[in-house]
């Protein structure tokens, strides 16, 4: 799927867009804390993190900041541009939707002044209008190759898309299997916990502008199993949903290591419970899928080959078209035609 450059140009400057609200609340955090390295420590999920206000964001919406400059640069440049803005606006969706209900919500109303859950509440608006707008420009500006120079996307190649479902595959099962153990174990306390946990209430505290922890890992979950499966397919959207994905699960891999270190959990491993040392080993594990998966999905396959154009009436008989290959066969083929 090929875009126009209008096309190209307008989800540009729509990623720019997401990207600058993302930055907008990473600087404000920053400045609210005081210490850029304590906010990262918030982020990192350290027990002795000290913060002078509460953050509004969390380390995942760095990962977003990157994703929109990659996503704006791919839509100028790539021949993947439009399923590279179909996946910027379906995540910047799925993960700005709870804004929606919680911004306002009681939860925020101690943590948070009524103007900043007010300029929350208008940057979830303009989020999921542009994530929105990112879909329609990519369905909207498509056209389709005319000549045989016309770039194709590329598909992902067969041993990367095995490669990247048997990973990702694993790793949706590992967060889904983490999320029935953790439902398990709070058995007693689901009625209490879990809805504020994947829809976001009082007793769950999150950033003011990120959606709930639950809400959250079952994105993650989703976007993990459906590349998994596009990536086995060799289909086109396959690359751009895969490297979001891998880049989160990077990411949240790399936070759990820094806090296994920071806590001395990799010293008392021997030490710790089964289920700890699961965690620990958790991470590790995301954070080389992700790795992994992020490299096979920025190598492109082979890319498509243009068809050949159309020969309307006669074609496969040796009759060519009138006007492209030369002049339609006579009514009456003289003897021996």
């Amino acid at each position: 799927m090929i875009l126009t450059r209008g096309a190209r140009v307008t989800g540009a400057v729509l990623c720019a867009v997401l990207a600058v609200i993302v930055a907008g609340w990473i600087v404000r955090d920053v400045g609210a804390v005081d210490d850029p390295a304590q906010l990262w420590r918030h982020w990192a999920g350290y027990y002795d993190a000290r913060l002078k206000a509460p953050p509004a964001t969390s380390a995942y919406d760095a990962v977003l900041f990157l994703v929109y400059l990659a996503a704006a640069v791919a839509a100028l440049r790539s021949s993947v541009a439009a399923t590279a803005l179909v996946a910027a606006g379906a995540v910047t969706i799925a993960v700005r939707l709870p804004g929606l209900w919680t911004i306002g919500g009681n939860g925020t109303t101690a943590r948070f002044t009524d103007d900043l859950r007010t300029r929350a509440l208008l940057s979830a608006f303009a989020a999921l209008a542009a994530g929105i707008a990112l879909i329609i420009t990519a369905g909207a500006g498509r056209r389709a190759p005319y000549d045989s120079s016309e770039r194709l996307p590329a598909r992902p190649g067969q041993g990367a898309g095995v490669m990247a479902f048997l990973g990702l595959g694993a790793a949706g099962a590992v967060v889904i299997a983490w999320e029935i153990r953790q439902a398990v174990r709070f058995a007693d306390a689901t009625f209490d916990v879990y809805p504020d946990w994947y829809v976001g209430g009082d007793r769950v505290v999150h950033g003011l502008v990120d959606p709930p922890p639950g809400w959250f890992t079952v994105v993650l979950a989703l976007l993990c199993l459906f590349t998994a499966v596009s990536a086995l397919a060799r289909a086109v959207h396959a690359r751009p949903f895969g490297l979001i994905t891998a880049a989160l699960l990077l990411f949240g891999g790399v936070m759990g290591v820094a806090r296994s270190v920071h806590h001395d959990l990799l010293e008392r491993f021997g030490g710790l419970p089964v289920e700890e040392q699961l965690l620990v080993l958790t991470s590790f594990f995301e954070m080389v899928v992700g790795a992994v998966a992020l490299l096979a999905m920025s190598l492109p396959g082979p890319a498509d080959v243009p068809a050949p154009p159309h020969q309307g009436y006669g074609q496969g008989y040796g009759y060519p078209r009138p006007g492209v290959f030369g002049p339609p066969p006579p009514s009456q083929p003289p003897p021996g035609w």
